[in-house]
């Protein structure tokens, strides 16, 4: 039984993992199905390995870092290290959060690869504001309907 099904949150490595699992999975253009199809997997195992629900064993965190073309190291970039004693850059670690919400999902990782193709600064900053207003807004709209 995994610790999801248990009523417990996952193991914040796990999430890391997961989270990057999926990250490369998408930047290659991967699906679930191709992963889980090529690592001999169910496409809903490979969801919960992203989900950090299930952990990923060794044996299989190698293979995956093998189909992905990565290093298994890949897959703790971002993560504190144990040996140092510390809990890391908190601001780093927020940071290596956003971009991988941001990547993992279809609108962010096409926003990702297409937004350094604009090749004046000015535009690319007007495309910020825009996308900032709008979020602005969107967020007053969800404040005012609560």
């Amino acid at each position: 039984m995994s610790e999801e099904t248990e009523g417990r949150r996952p193991n914040p490595v796990d999430l890391h993992v997961g989270g990057r699992v999926r990250m490369r999975r998408k930047l290659l253009g991967v699906s679930q199905e191709q992963l889980a199809d090529s690592l001999g997997l169910t496409f809903q195992q490979v969801q919960k390995y992203e989900r950090g629900a299930n952990r990923v064993s060794a044996s299989k965190l190698y293979e995956i870092a093998k189909t992905l073309q990565v290093p298994v190291s890949f897959f703790f970039d971002g993560l504190a290290d144990p040996m140092d004693g510390s809990d890391g850059d908190e601001i780093g670690q927020q940071a290596e959060r956003i971009v991988q919400e941001f990547l993992t999902t279809p609108e962010g990782l096409e926003l990702a690869e297409v937004f350094p193709k604009i090749g004046r600064g000015r535009v690319r900053r007007q495309v910020l504001d825009l996308v900032r207003a709008m979020a602005e807004e969107a967020h007053r709209a969800e404040s005012a309907a609560a």
